[in-house]
């Protein structure tokens, strides 16, 4: 029991600088952590439902500048050839025949605006490259802080959520034959950590 509280109260103090250190990011290059990003797709089915699925691992980089987020830079690419829903033939068809995966195995995503309308949001309008197209594309930003995990000598970390909506038609994503059974917008789910290098 006391060791258990010990562990508790050790956790909560390293916990604790997280609220006073979000306002005082530190700036710097951070790499995008695959292993706690992830980016979820919704489409609605026939009107009648939301249909999920997630893309592949996503790495990239955010030079981070908390006193003016404005002249950050981020660049970030999508493993295109790993997409996952929870049946296994719609995952070949997506990766195969819709975003020709062997043919455009990534999607990029370069921000060209970055701007702040909040404490902790904003807006990131970039160019996002989807099977051999590009368009531009605006997410909105939510920033979660930064801190050091409770674990010694790991990195310092930053966190975003982030949600959009894209036009398969803007890609040239409707040649399948149930492309009129789904929505032409997507939506897009983002939940970002990053490491400082």
């Amino acid at each position: 029991m006391l060791k258990r509280t010990l562990l508790a109260a050790a956790f909560l103090l390293a916990a604790a600088p997280a609220l006073a250190d979000a306002p005082t990011a530190k700036a710097g290059t951070y790499a995008i952590d695959p292993r706690h990003t992830q980016i979820v797709f919704e489409i609605r089915h026939m009107g009648l439902s939301t249909f999920y699925g997630r893309f592949g691992a996503v790495s990239g980089t955010l030079v981070f500048d908390p006193a003016a987020p404005g002249k950050s830079t981020l660049t970030a690419t999508v493993d295109m050839t790993d997409i996952q829903t929870h049946v296994d033939e719609l995952d070949r068809e997506l990766r195969d025949h819709v975003f020709k995966a062997a043919q455009y195995p990534t999607a990029t995503f370069t921000a060209t605006d970055i701007v702040k309308t909040g404490d902790n949001t904003g807006t990131v309008t970039g160019n996002l490259a989807l099977a051999g197209v590009t368009r531009p594309v605006t997410l909105n930003v939510t920033f979660n802080g930064g801190r050091y995990p409770p674990i010694p000598f790991q990195p310092y970390r930053l966190g975003f959520d982030a949600t959009g909506t894209i036009k398969r038609s803007d890609f040239g994503l409707t040649g399948m034959i149930w492309s009129g059974m789904v929505s032409d917008d997507v939506t897009l789910e983002i939940e970002c950590e990053l490491e400082k290098q």
